[in-house]
């Protein structure tokens, strides 16, 4: 692939030309020159763009696709593209299929579906067999299939001696044990979070301290194993806080936030929208201050779309009936675009790469092609068109976001 970019910003902390506008000469899928001006002289594919930026290509360590089993909510072919049209160059995916990713002939199976795309697809297997908290699953035979990380979606593990076994033996070969920060004895059958919201709408809530403890316990458990935890989609302001103490105690912990964490308000749930109906439940705005605050201090890692497709029957029904969930990768970059500034912004997208075994690429000559092109300044209010996902269930639709993505250049391909 040889390609000419024309007059991109470069947004790209790393690299010597950082906020300089640029042309940047791509060939056979490498940068070979990054200059002021350059003159198309091989007659190569031009790309000329409004306002056009450009970065690392983005990450996400936490996308759901369906297939196998669901595939009515998405397929691997579709999620992809939803993928690279929405600015990601690689994501990592989630195990919740069916059959469920817990062996390496699964682990294969989803990796034999992805040769030859623009965007990489990282699976994560699932942590115990079928994700059913009983037994660990084989750990260490997906790590050799390609699994980047191993985690019960959505699911936490119960027992605390299971956790402290995985933790135990994935530190033998530096595997990457993920928990989910619920006790659901806690919780109960809290569907939105506990608070003055759940109440005047007559939703049972599930507190703060349901993710607290169980955060507090797994890194209890850490503290005594070792290993290398990661624990996803934080929502609570106590969680930045133990997180950030055992960071200090140099615990190997990282975590991540959902982006319509950091963007929404259980104030939202006022119309029972099931589009707002999701797992960590929306908080309120002190938790989102805190998050906010943990992600400027390096308390949070990385932030994820936490993508995850539903069908129309999973979504139009009754609240307490519907399934919990949302897309987000159309609109991950227009969302963290209106809380941060776009640098600020780029960074959180490009954050969690090598946490999840990837080689971190800059915008400088001679290296690899790893590129999303955008245009951060358009405001726009985000609708069913702007969606690519076969399913619709977006938290962000009506909400006016900020920068639309052009597309990427990644594995020597062009998508826009």
């Amino acid at each position: 692939m040889n390609v000419l970019i024309k007059k991109a910003t470069i947004i790209d902390a790393s690299s010597k030309f950082h906020n300089q506008i640029c042309d940047v000469l791509i060939e056979k899928g490498k940068i070979s020159k990054i200059a002021k001006n350059i003159a198309n002289t091989n007659n190569y594919k031009t790309i000329t763009l409004d306002n056009l930026h450009l970065s690392q290509g983005w990450f996400d360590s936490s996308v759901c696709f369906g297939e196998p089993g669901f595939e009515d909510r998405e397929t691997i072919e579709n999620g992809l593209k939803t993928a690279a049209k929405s600015g990601f160059t690689s994501v990592a995916l989630q195990a919740n299929t069916n059959p469920v990713i817990d062996t390496n002939a699964n682990v294969a199976f989803v990796l034999s579906k992805v040769q030859n795309h623009a965007v990489k697809l990282l699976p994560i297997g699932a942590l115990t067999k079928n994700s059913e908290s009983v037994d660990l699953a084989e750990l260490f035979d997906m790590k050799n299939a390609g699994a980047v990380a191993f985690s019960d979606y959505k699911k936490p593990v119960s027992n605390p001696n299971l956790l402290k076994i995985a933790l135990q033996y994935a530190s033998n070969f530096e595997g990457l044990v993920c928990s989910f920060p619920l006790e659901t004895k806690i919780s109960g059958k809290g569907i939105v979070n506990e608070e003055l919201t759940s109440t005047s709408l007559g939703l049972k809530g599930s507190p703060n301290l349901a993710e607290a403890m169980q955060v507090a316990r797994d890194l209890f458990l850490l503290e005594y194993t070792g290993g290398k935890l990661h624990i996803p989609t934080i929502s609570t302001a106590e969680s930045v806080d133990l997180i950030r103490e055992a960071k200090r105690k140099k615990l190997d912990v990282s975590c991540s936030v959902a982006i319509h964490n950091l963007c929404l308000t259980d104030d939202v749930l006022n119309d029972f929208d099931t589009h707002y109906k999701v797992n960590p439940p929306l908080r309120v705005q002190k938790d989102v201050d805190a998050l906010i605050e943990g992600l400027k201090d390096g308390t949070i890692d990385m932030v994820t779309s936490d993508h995850n497709p539903k069908t129309i029957d999973e979504k139009k029904v009754e609240f307490e009936h519907a399934s919990f969930g949302t897309i987000g990768l159309e609109s991950a970059f227009g969302a963290l675009n209106t809380v941060f500034s776009t640098k600020k912004t780029i960074q959180l997208l490009t954050k969690g790469k090598t946490r999840f075994g990837q080689v971190s690429t800059s915008v400088n000559e001679g290296e690899i092609a790893n590129l999303t092109l955008f245009n951060p300044d358009i405001k726009y209010a985000f609708a069913e068109t702007d969606i690519v996902s076969k399913s619709k269930n977006s938290a962000f639709l009506g909400q006016e976001l900020k920068g639309k993505v052009y597309g990427i250049i990644a594995n020597n391909k062009t998508v826009l």
